[in-house]
């Protein structure tokens, strides 16, 4: 088996924890460099890190022929720059959700790597939590039936940094809209996970709280390609909170959190369950796993570049009904 060497464009606070180890952790995989805007930022990651080699530029990244693949670790307002460089340099690519700022960038991005013949995914990681793949597998096993409808609700209280502005999350020009594209995108994702694609958009988004330029709050009404049906709120000004996924079927029904740990709850005529399910310290690890077992031949990746153009389309709806 090869090992795969990466490099990561980026070291900002996702790459401590949630992703970054993820890459030294995994089986034939090694983190074999990093490059930062601040240089400094990225020798200081490697130390800790214990990461071999610290490039000064991404051109220097993407010239080192031992460097197999790369992690755009950065906000979206630079993923299709340094997506089309790593595809121009023929380097297998994992960039940050979401793809890009808008669908037709990503739709570049996509049609750079078809070009090169080079593989690249996305890092929607939560296809591979435990958390998700029990419901996927609840839903297989047929324990709520078929199912009818899907309800997402999320809402929570502004952020002290969303408040004033200061939060990249809330500048359009660096996230491509406001909090909904950063955190509603994975929900979207694991529903097209479970159900396939959203083939039918109907959008409304307001900006109520006046907090920042982008939208605060957004409603959606969804149909999937197998006659699924549902709805979705996300509200980021609120002053309590709630996450909660409520998939019903001809026999029962599931709720449990996108972005909590609590237990998955079934519900049937018979009875209520409550499904504990861990998680994982690195929570990319399993995903970057498939990702190298599939340039070594031994398995697929079910994050790719298709599967978030889904994704970036629905996203695309809803900025687009904002606009009409």
């Amino acid at each position: 088996m090869k090992i795969i060497h990466w490099a990561m464009i980026g070291t900002g606070d996702v790459t401590e924890k949630k992703s970054g180890p993820g890459f030294y952790k995994a089986k034939n995989s090694v983190l074999y460099g990093v490059t930062n805007r601040t240089l400094a930022k990225a020798e200081d990651y490697a130390k800790r890190h214990h990461v071999k080699k610290v490039f000064a530029s991404v051109d220097d990244l993407l010239a080192d022929p031992k460097v197999d693949a790369v992690y755009i670790a950065t906000p979206p307002g630079s993923h299709k720059e340094y997506a089309l460089r790593c595809a121009a340099a023929g380097k297998v690519c994992y960039i940050e959700k979401p793809i890009a700022l808008t669908y037709d960038e990503a739709l570049d991005i996509s049609d750079a790597f078809k070009k090169a013949n080079v593989k690249a995914f996305v890092a929607y990681y939560r296809r591979t939590l435990p958390r998700f793949t029990e419901v996927k597998s609840l839903l297989e096993s047929g324990a709520i039936g078929d199912v009818r409808f899907v309800n997402v609700a999320y809402y929570r209280p502004a952020a002290k940094d969303e408040i004033n502005g200061t939060h990249w999350h809330v500048q359009p020009e660096i996230s491509g809209g406001g909090i909904f594209m950063d955190m509603a995108v994975h929900t979207l994702d694991i529903l097209d996970f479970f159900f396939g694609a959203i083939e039918k958009v109907a959008a409304f988004s307001v900006n109520q709280a006046g907090y920042y330029e982008p939208e605060d709050n957004v409603a959606l009404s969804f149909a999937f390609g197998n006659r699924i049906i549902g709805t979705g709120n996300w509200c980021f000004t609120t002053h309590t909170a709630a996450d909660n996924i409520q998939i019903v079927g001809s026999k029962g029904e599931i709720n449990f959190g996108c972005f909590t740990n609590d237990p998955i709850q079934l519900k049937t005529a018979e009875q209520e369950t409550a499904i504990p399910v861990g998680t994982i310290e690195h929570v990319h690890q399993n995903l970057i796993q498939t990702i190298v077992d599939e340039l070594n031949g031994q398995g697929t990746c079910p994050s790719t570049i298709e599967s978030a153009l889904r994704t970036a389309w629905v996203c695309e709806q809803v900025y687009q009904q904002q606009d009409d």
